[in-house]
């Protein structure tokens, strides 16, 4: 395979300093790390600002998720809820603009009631309107929209490639833990890997990469309830690193696993990426 897979965990490794989550993940071996904010924001812009250097110099490649809350396709665009929604999106932007990062997650909201192309509408029409905000900031970054892991909800892959096909500064970002319970377990093998990613693959802009959350997961009645230890579902990173194998597009893929034996045991299969390929030439 010629394009990079890079790896990385959803939990940033310290909160100290800049410098010990540095180490920390330089030690375990990972080439990417998703900072994590769904609870809340905890590091200021110095922080951010210095991180941002040292992860330049060690070509470690950030991301942001911003906090949960943070979402898009309010019923109305005003109030409590989405004025809050816009600042935590506004300042993830800017984190992510201070210390480098490739895109800010976010999560697509929520139906509230509405058909799929209202919600979707609704969403995009609000991701406007924050664009507008960003641009005057100078952090108008790019931004990138989950696959959620609920059936009956905003968040399909479908929901999440048309917004990024009608907002063009989002990418879709496939959350294949969030699809294998949606499918009832479907992602077993490669070709709904390969699929998911084709899909995807045609909302991206040349050279942009694949941003990918993955973990095990438990699921029930096709929504998902728990991210397990890897093994202790059905869900393995071989058919997605061959999937990964036929793309020439690089790929950053977060570990959303509970422990670091997991994420360290999905770094290790997909960093045998390529390796199928020279199996089947020689």
């Amino acid at each position: 395979m010629s394009s990079r897979i890079r790896i990385g965990p959803a939990r940033f490794p310290s909160r100290e300093s800049p410098e010990e989550a540095l180490n920390i993940l330089l030690e375990r071996g990972y080439t990417a790390c998703e900072i994590d904010f769904e609870s809340g924001f905890w590091m200021d812009y110095p922080f951010a600002d210095r991180l941002g250097e040292l992860a330049l110099e060690h070509d470690i490649a950030l991301s942001v998720h911003a906090p949960l809350f943070g979402f898009m396709g309010h019923l109305e665009a005003s109030g409590r809820k989405f004025t809050s929604a816009v600042g935590a999106l506004d300042r993830s932007a800017g984190i992510a603009a201070a210390c480098g990062a490739e895109l800010v997650v976010f999560h697509p909201g929520f139906l509230l009631g509405r058909s799929r192309e209202d919600a979707l509408d609704a969403v995009v029409e609000q991701l406007g309107t924050l664009r507008e905000r960003l641009e005057g900031k100078d952090r108008a970054v790019t931004f990138g929209v989950e696959v959620m892991g609920r059936v009956r909800d905003l968040g399909s892959l479908d929901d999440v490639v048309e917004i990024s096909r009608r907002a063009t500064w989002v990418r879709p970002v496939l959350d294949f833990a969030h699809m294998h319970a949606t499918s009832d377990g479907a992602f077993v093998d490669k070709s709904p890997f390969a699929s998911a990613l084709a899909t995807a693959d045609g909302a991206l802009a040349p050279g942009a990469p694949f941003h990918i959350h993955f973990s095990d997961i438990a699921f029930a009645n096709r929504n998902e309830t728990k991210h397990l230890p890897y093994g202790d579902g059905t869900l393995r990173a071989d058919p997605l690193r061959d999937a990964l194998d036929g793309f020439e597009r690089p790929a950053t893929v977060i570990s959303e696993s509970p422990d670091e034996r997991s994420s360290q045991a999905i770094r290790a299969v997909l960093e045998g990426a390529g390796k199928s390929s020279a199996r089947r030439a020689s």
